[in-house]
């Protein structure tokens, strides 16, 4: 007897997120009917074991986020993809996320959304960040990777999957979906993601250089200039 085809697969890609992984890989394993995936770059911290060793399916991949979830929407059986970065955590539980992706998906007139987000910092910067980043993309119908963003199985397979570029993969791709299915379902449930960018680099650098790669990349810059100057090699 064959068995039955999960609703969802959650694919996660990582790179050393052996500190955040263990709280987003428990709270998914409250998730019924769903697989999950880590989807490696090459760690030396941890992360894989601490993967393995809540039963997880860890796949090696050449480092790079598209690539890294390239290779997980491969091996996924899932009717939806759902992409979380390592750090996310969910304020309300997974299955409340769940159950609003499976409510939007369920109306059949959205092929793909995200979440609203939250950053884990306290200060009124971050609160006004991650809303801006919400308003930002209800208006526009671009999601960002922070978002958890999900998509069905048909609609992946008509953009060809994430662009493989270094940087601003989540924008590219969603352009993509926009010209082939549509806007997304933006959902107003939770997900937070880790400050850390923001803490460590200082916040108003970081939005100033977000700003600066996003306009960039709308007037037509290399994604591998783009990703180079992100991490500050230029």
């Amino acid at each position: 007897m064959s068995r039955e085809l999960p609703f969802l697969s959650v694919i996660v890609p990582a790179l050393n997120e052996a500190e955040s992984l263990p709280s987003l890989l428990d709270a998914l394993g409250e998730i019924l009917d769903c697989e999950v995936f880590v989807v490696d770059g090459g760690s030396t911290d941890g992360t894989v074991q601490q993967a393995e060793q809540r039963g997880v399916t860890v796949l090696p991949s050449a480092p790079g986020r598209a690539r890294q979830m390239n290779t997980g929407a491969e091996r996924a059986l899932g009717e939806v993809f759902w992409f979380l970065h390592a750090d996310t955590t969910f304020p309300d539980g997974a299955g409340v996320a769940v159950h609003a992706l499976r409510d939007a998906v369920s109306r059949g007139d959205r092929a793909w959304g995200r979440f609203d987000v939250r950053l884990s910092g306290r200060r009124g910067i971050f609160r006004l960040v991650a809303a801006m980043m919400n308003l930002r993309s209800r208006l526009s119908g671009i999601a960002t990777g922070d978002q958890g963003i999900f998509i069905t199985r048909a609609a992946f397979d008509a953009v060809g999957g994430w662009p493989d570029q270094p940087l601003m993969e989540d924008i590219e791709l969603s352009r993509r979906l926009k010209r082939s299915v549509g806007r997304p379902a933006c959902l107003r449930t939770w997900l937070v993601t880790s400050s850390r960018r923001w803490e460590q680099q200082g916040a108003w650098r970081t939005i100033w250089l977000m700003w600066r790669l996003r306009l960039a990349y709308w007037l037509g810059a290399n994604p591998d200039w783009l990703a180079r100057l992100y991490r500050g090699d230029v």
